[in-house]
């Protein structure tokens, strides 16, 4: 713990080792002697002659002389990369296989293929319309794709007029308007209504109206899509300042722990539930809290009235009905309500359901060889991960209600090394002092210009949790080489995502108004180049968009470097507690148009 009654102390947090001074610059000096040796072949290769700090006893005492690195200026990126998305990159997929649309996965580019160039907005990109308005609108040119335009225009996803995208709301299985369909959906399930239900997720989105329309119910969504012919649905969500985020259910676990959302939600979103012995349910009962619900609407829910419109037959979807039906009563999943086109199930919200389930059962539970938490390129696996019986208070009617879980020690803190109720109640304490000291800073963090921001490498979720009452809604990223704190974010009412920062994160460029980052290059920096994590964040960053970087005093004049080459403008702040050794950059990304563009 860094900090007691706003004043530092001596003990190690997850970001520091307390050394002497002596052994630390003798460490520095090895680091940079190996670092050189490493990467003596590379014209670049200062950059990765960093290494992990230490915060020093008290902040009187000399530090370590700040990392120096040659100024750069990174080249513009071609006019076509103007959507790129080095993981998920449409032109790597012919390398991958078809089999279980392997090909949508995450797939990053070896070192040698990593692009060291700025990401150049489309031609005519304007900032975005600010929240609540962008909810129904947002400029063509920040989007410029006709596709679902064109092909689901039936439908009402969206439509274009003049220069902009509007959004009334509409999608594949609620052509009338997503608000009524959410009114039918809280009716089959009150718990929508008390703040029982507070996170969500929404596989296969489109244009993620119905998270959308969930922000103002009080229930937080990740929308999830895959980067497919669907163009862009995903940077439509951000767009809108709706979160949302790449992935696919195929062949890995999605990047979120077990037991985590409150609700699950399909609304003919083509994932063939039933085939491959059932592993794509398997992945949803994985990440569902126990009590919690998987809605589905679409095929084969109501194939009596239906089928005749789904081109086969009704023998065929009631035999695929029957056959989800078992297999949903085979996950301990039990029919909650339904009607019209939407069916309800519940996961159950205790234990007794899965001691029925034998060694000759299928599928099985999964043994205790692989941790359920595990999710980043974990493969999915054909059984079923029973909830651990010891924790009593995670499930959903046991959980507190939001708002109060907000600010109520999770249960699952139990799970983090020496995490306690103090821990978290200082942790909190802490963020909302820091976010305090942040608006001094960025006053316009609280105000409509700030909507879609990322917290980089989040503890408990702290830095989100103060923003509350703000405009805004936070993606808290965990390391996936970090303790895992992800439970406790999620358990408290929140929304996050597994991350490696070696490689890039699954969203489209430009999709943040604000990233926030707190000691990652300490934590991260012996395992991924500086250039490489600051490109990324340039690639995420919205034009005009700030980035919060809270660093070692070691780190901080050679990211401000960096991101002058990136065409940054940035300005060093002290902490609100003003020690030497650890720093603010507050920086902005400027707006700019490509050289060949007629802008």
């Amino acid at each position: 713990m860094k900090y007691k009654d706003g004043k530092p102390i001596n003990l190690p947090d997850k970001k520091s080792k307390v050394v002497s001074t002596a052994i630390l610059v003798l460490l520095c000096g090895l680091s940079f002697y190996l670092g050189g040796l490493y990467c003596s072949n590379s014209k670049d290769s200062i950059f990765t002659n960093t290494i992990q700090k230490a915060i020093m006893n008290s902040p009187k005492e000399s530090s370590v002389a700040p990392l120096q690195i040659r100024p750069i200026t990174f080249p513009e990126c071609t006019i076509d990369t103007h959507d790129y998305t080095p993981c998920t990159d449409p032109k790597r997929w012919r390398k991958y296989g078809t089999y279980r649309l392997t090909l949508l996965e995450r797939h990053c580019p070896p070192k040698n293929e990593r692009k060291e160039c700025l990401v150049p907005p489309p031609d005519g990109y304007k900032p975005p319309i600010r929240w609540p308005k962008s909810r129904d609108e947002c400029w063509y040119r920040n989007v410029p794709y006709d596709w679902i335009n064109k092909q689901k225009s039936n439908q009402h996803w969206l439509r274009k007029e003049g220069e902009k995208f509007l959004f009334p709301g509409g999608g594949t299985m609620f052509p009338n308007g997503v608000g009524e369909y959410v009114d039918l959906m809280r009716d089959l399930i009150p718990e929508m209504k008390d703040g029982t239900i507070r996170t969500a997720i929404d596989t296969g989105c489109g244009v993620a109206s119905w998270g959308g329309d969930l922000l103002d119910r009080g229930v937080l969504t990740v929308s999830l899509a895959p980067r497919d012919n669907h163009e862009a649905q995903v940077q439509f969500a951000l767009e809108r300042g709706i979160p949302a985020i790449l992935g696919v259910i195929s062949t890995q676990r999605l990047p979120f722990p077990s037991n985590s959302f409150d609700m699950a939600h399909c609304s003919r979103c083509l994932i063939p539930w039933t085939e491959f012995g059932g592993i794509y349910l398997f992945e949803i009962h994985r990440i569902l809290r126990p009590g919690g619900f998987w809605v589905l609407s679409g095929p084969p829910v109501n194939y009596e009235r239906r089928w005749r419109g789904w081109n086969t037959t009704v023998e065929e979807q009631r035999s695929d009905y029957n056959k989800l039906q078992e297999l949903l009563t085979s996950l301990c999943f039990k029919l909650y309500n339904k009607k019209e086109d939407i069916a309800v199930w519940q996961k159950s919200p205790d234990n007794k359901c899965y001691d029925n389930i034998g060694s000759d059962s299928y599928p099985p539970k999964c043994d205790d060889g692989l941790e359920p938490d595990s999710a980043w390129y974990t493969p999915l696996r054909s059984c079923v991960v029973v909830p651990d019986a010891k924790l009593k208070k995670s499930s959903l009617n046991k959980v507190s209600k939001w708002p109060q879980r907000l600010h109520v020690a999770p249960e699952r803190i139990s799970n983090v090394p020496s995490g306690s109720a103090s821990m978290f109640s200082h942790d909190d304490s802490k963020w909302k002092k820091r976010v305090h000291h942040y608006k001094k800073l960025l006053p316009k963090l609280g105000t409509d210009q700030i909507r879609n921001v990322m917290d980089m490498n989040t503890e408990f979720g702290g830095f989100a949790a103060a923003l509350i009452g703000d405009p805004v809604w936070v993606m808290n990223v965990v390391s996936s080489y970090a303790t895992n704190t992800l439970p406790v974010v999620f358990d408290r009412g929140l929304i996050g995502t597994f991350q490696d920062w070696c490689e890039a994160f699954s969203t489209y460029p430009r999709t943040y108004d604000l990233l926030h980052m707190d000691g990652l290059f300490t934590a991260e920096s012996h395992r991924c180049e500086m250039k490489y994590v600051m490109l990324e964040m340039d690639r995420i960053l919205r034009p005009k968009g700030y980035a919060i970087i809270r660093e070692s005093s070691y780190f901080v004049d050679a990211i401000a470097t960096m991101a002058e080459g990136m065409r940054w403008q940035c300005r060093q702040e002290n902490t609100e507690y003003d020690i030497e050794t650890e720093k603010i950059l507050i920086c902005q990304k400027k707006l700019w148009y490509a050289s060949s563009s007629s802008s």
